[in-house]
């Protein structure tokens, strides 16, 4: 037999309190934090970081010292 089809399913909550009684206020601001972690945002890339391609850091932009002999020399002299 099927489940009848006019009853609604509600979908499972999101935030679930366990134990406490938290105050609208703080339940308001887990759920900003929550929404700001999960990178709901207009996918538009304001700064440096993963979200644009870039790396994060120009120090892990550099290219590796190069290996042998006077390889430390030719890392740090311009090219």
């Amino acid at each position: 037999m099927s489940a009848p089809e006019d009853v609604e399913q509600t979908p499972a909550p999101v935030i679930r309190v366990v134990r406490g009684h938290p105050t609208p206020v703080q339940v308001a601001a887990l759920t900003a934090v929550l929404a700001g972690a999960a990178g709901g945002g207009s996918g538009e890339g304001t700064g440096r970081g993963a979200t644009d391609g870039s790396p994060g850091s120009l120090w892990t932009a550099r290219p590796r010292p190069s290996v042998g002999p006077g390889g430390w020399r030719a890392s740090s002299m311009p090219r």
